[in-house]
């Protein structure tokens, strides 16, 4: 069944050099044969699928670099379903790799500030997950539409999104995310029952998950666990908790997830001004904005640039000094 290509490839480039480069690799019998109306060779989508495994699986700080890939695969797949004869199986396949790239590629745009953007993939992404009969998937890309709610202030719709996706749901993995998400909203929205109540659910689902997780929410783990339920204690005002769960959550993270410490270190920079300790809570700022700045993710840079601001009225502290002068650097 052949989709409108405007779905998946609003605002999305032609296949790109970058690409066809990578395309040297393989046997050119094998892509010249996959488009054109000829029957796609299911090695080609099984090199496909590998190239993107392998792209999606990248430490953080090299991210940055894989946009043109991606962007070029998804056209690729793309090109496939509209133009390609495949069986049902190969559709589904076909199908549920364009809804991981758009799911990816979402997220590159969000990390770049590109919100409406991100959106359109992400929606896109839902819209395979849904030909692919993958119902996970479809609804951890809703809450990743949600996540970026909660990002732009909007916690009400990001709930309301999370209750939806939430009766979707089936792996223990993937029903933590959501109610971990679910809980920073409700903790946005000063509801405490309802944020514990998530909190408490994200962990036990985390805890009784024996299968593989899905690709999409693998790296879901403790330290997620951790550092979301200090997030949800400081928009509770409960800075000095929030503290504790967040140092802990830190420490569990492996270096491969830069951004995620990034964003982490922030908002422990942010528990421990609201306590009073603004050296501190300084130098984890900075840190945060350095690691931000090497992994190219805007969005987290802005956040430091926001938190910056609260930093003002310290600045006969040495600390906050150097802060404020480095992010003046990044205007």
């Amino acid at each position: 069944m052949a989709l409108d290509r405007r779905t998946f490839l609003t605002y999305t480039p032609a296949a790109l050099s970058a690409l066809a480069l990578q395309w040297a690799t393989i046997d050119p019998a094998l892509a010249a044969g996959a488009t054109n109306g000829r029957r796609v060779d299911p090695a080609f989508v099984d090199w496909l699928e590998k190239t993107a495994r392998d792209l999606t699986s990248l430490p953080t700080a090299h991210r940055q670099h894989t946009g043109a890939l991606l962007d070029g695969h998804l056209t690729t797949v793309v090109d496939l379903l509209d133009h390609g004869s495949y069986s049902s199986h190969l559709e589904t396949r076909l199908h549920a790799l364009a809804a991981r790239v758009n799911q990816t590629i979402g997220w590159h745009r969000f990390d770049h500030e590109h919100h409406a953007a991100a959106n359109r993939y992400w929606h896109a992404a839902v819209h395979a997950a849904h030909h692919a009969g993958d119902t996970d998937l479809g609804a951890g890309t809703l809450s990743d539409i949600a996540y970026q709610n909660i990002w732009l202030g909007q916690p009400r719709t990001a709930a309301d999104s999370l209750e939806h996706a939430l009766s979707r749901t089936v792996h223990p993995t993937a029903r933590a995310l959501l109610f971990l998400r679910k809980a920073r909203a409700h903790a946005m929205l000063q509801e405490p029952r309802a944020c514990y109540r998530d909190l408490a659910q994200a962990e036990k689902r985390l805890n009784t998950a024996t299968d593989p997780a899905p690709p999409w929410c693998a790296w879901m783990s403790p330290a997620d666990v951790g550092v979301d339920t200090g997030r949800c204690l400081i928009d509770l005002g409960q800075p000095r908790r929030a503290q504790d769960q967040i140092s802990q959550g830190i420490a569990l993270l492996p270096p491969a997830r830069n951004k995620t410490k990034a964003v982490f270190l922030a908002y422990e920079a942010e528990s421990l001004l609201a306590q009073g300790d603004i050296t501190q809570a300084a130098e984890l700022a900075r840190n945060s904005l350095q690691l931000a700045q090497q992994i190219g993710a805007s969005r987290c840079v802005q956040q430091i640039r926001d938190l910056s601001t609260t930093f003002a009225p310290h600045l006969s502290d040495h600390s906050v000094e150097h802060l404020l002068h480095d992010v003046a650097l990044m205007r």
